[in-house]
């Protein structure tokens, strides 16, 4: 499903086989009854491209990175890899790298508005000289940063013992001790000094040779984290989604009326390119929920509203794009209309397949799958807690109604997956034939959740068919006969590039799974 040149990726006859899921790792797992700091929560999950780096940010304001180990140590790089004549079986390994403080807490004094230092949207964007570059953005800023492995400058070769050099003339740091053989290894030396200043402090008879101190580069290294740009100003409203264009030039950033186009090279200046704000606000009847580029076509890019549609927009039609070129909406069926209605068709997320001829998209209770080349409706919509419907009224009472779930596809497009409430996440197949419907939970037995799912009809999908695809549900509880917890839920979640890998935030502990 990943073709994207409007052909559907070929697939082995029969659906393939139904994953199963292992725990691989966890960051910052709980102590029971452990309590968890408000800004120890994890807010936003990406991979990079390559699969070898993860970034999460956290309501603190902090970006943190992990690291790829599994692959290094098989020695080599990756071409040398390529050319073994078995498979790697392991799973993706990571560890933790570096971490920054990427936002700090401000005050709009203009409209007395506190902006809240919650990392919204991280991005990565292409690497260069061993250099990792990311975009994070809080509600109202994003900025670039350059995070890069330095040498530790250290001085050496000095006249001067440090540790007697008061005043004007002293000395902060010494790495190494002087070469020449009246000094000791301690930097000492072994006759008696003759003080002749208040300020430094010399052998009798004097130097032979004067050494300047020296910084020199030491084989230690250390990663320094330096913002190279900030995209301030632009927005009136909460930013909710920023991304990278397939150019590597530019970037898109949204917020609930407005999308604006950057340059990453010009901090100082963007470029509205849809605007849905209306003259007068009271005719206001949707806003933008989430925004994202087309991974190929620089040109291409969608966003979802509140009223559940998506729209396709062409930057080559104009210079504002108040039109689109398509539009995608399910027509709400008769007589199913309530006051619930528009609030859950809300779409939280939207992601573009691997090759881009898909779009998936998550409102509270669906997650749904688009062909871009078919507007009258999605391809297949997947129930992900159907038994909530029942308990619509308190969900909207505690306003859990309006929680943001995030969506996540494979990187052969098989499969996508979206989180739900007990810190549970859903995992569906939607290959042509596929009944995968898979419930795991973020902890250290995913399968602890599992119960025997009644046998479901076979159904076939192609590519002009609609189909829903239900799980194991029972109204009114969890798929394990619990009474469901609405303060525990997994909004955000992503799925490595290349192997089947799932990386997802359960409050401030991130748990990584493999297939």
């Amino acid at each position: 499903m990943n073709g994207g040149d409007g052909k559907v990726a070929a697939t082995p006859a029969g659906p393939p086989p139904q994953l199963d899921w292992k725990f691989s790792q966890v960051f910052g797992e709980r102590t029971a009854g452990e309590e968890v700091q408000e800004v120890d929560i994890i807010s936003a999950i990406e991979f990079d491209k390559s699969g070898d780096h993860l970034a999460t940010g956290d309501r603190g304001g902090r970006v943190v990175l992990f690291e790829r180990t599994d692959t290094k140590e098989h020695g080599g790089s990756r071409r040398d890899l390529e050319k073994t004549d078995y498979p790697i079986t392991r799973h993706p390994e990571f560890r933790y790298k570096t971490e920054f403080q990427s936002h700090e807490p401000e005050f709009d004094y203009l409209k007395s508005l506190e902006i809240e230092e919650k990392i919204n949207k991280i991005r990565w964007c292409q690497t260069a000289n061993g250099a990792l570059f990311l975009l994070s953005t809080n509600d109202k800023t994003i900025k670039f940063w350059k995070v890069q492995e330095k040498k530790v400058k250290k001085i050496s070769d000095m006249n001067i013992d440090p540790s007697k050099a008061v005043g004007n003339g002293s000395v902060t740091s010494s790495s190494g001790s002087s070469s020449h053989k009246s000094y000791l290894a301690n930097g000492g030396q072994d006759r008696a000094y003759t003080s002749l200043s208040n300020d430094l402090s010399f052998p009798p008879g004097g130097v032979s040779s004067l050494r300047l101190p020296v910084v020199v580069a030491s084989n230690e290294t250390s990663l320094v984290a330096r913002c190279r740009r900030v995209y301030a100003h632009a927005h009136d409203y909460h930013i909710n989604s920023i991304s990278n264009n397939s150019d590597g030039e530019t970037f898109i950033s949204a917020d609930d009326l407005r999308i604006n186009l950057w340059n990453l090279e010009i901090s100082n200046q963007s470029f509205n390119i849809v605007d849905v704000k209306p003259t007068n606000m009271e005719d206001l009847t949707e806003v933008i929920t989430s925004a994202e580029f087309h991974p190929t076509h620089c040109n291409t890019l969608a966003y979802s509203s509140s009223k559940g549609s998506i729209r396709l927009i062409d930057l080559r039609q104009s210079a504002l794009c108040d039109t689109h070129s398509k539009l995608f909406e399910e027509q709400e069926a008769p007589g199913s209309r309530s006051f619930f209605t528009e609030i859950i068709a809300s779409i939280s997320d939207i992601k573009f397949g691997k090759g881009g001829r898909y779009i998936l998209s998550r409102d509270y209770m669906t997650l749904k799958l688009w062909d871009i080349n078919m507007d009258s409706g999605p391809v297949s919509t997947f129930q992900v807690h159907e038994y909530l419907r029942p308990k619509l009224c308190d969900l909207y009472e505690n306003d859990s109604i309006f929680d943001k779930f995030e969506c996540c596809s494979s990187g052969d497009g098989l499969r996508v997956a979206t989180g739900s409430y007990s810190n549970l996440f859903r995992v569906f197949g939607c290959a042509t034939g596929s009944t995968e419907s898979t419930t795991l939970e973020a902890s250290k037995n995913p399968m602890r959740r599992q119960v025997q799912t009644p046998s479901r009809p076979s159904r076939s999908l192609s590519s002009i068919t609609r189909v829903v695809r239900r799980g194991a549900e029972s109204p009114g509880v969890d798929a394990n006969g619990n009474s469901f917890d609405f303060t525990t839920k997994l909004l955000h979640l992503a799925w490595h590039p290349t192997e089947n890998s799932i990386a997802c935030a359960a409050a401030n502990s991130l748990y990584m799974y493999y297939a």
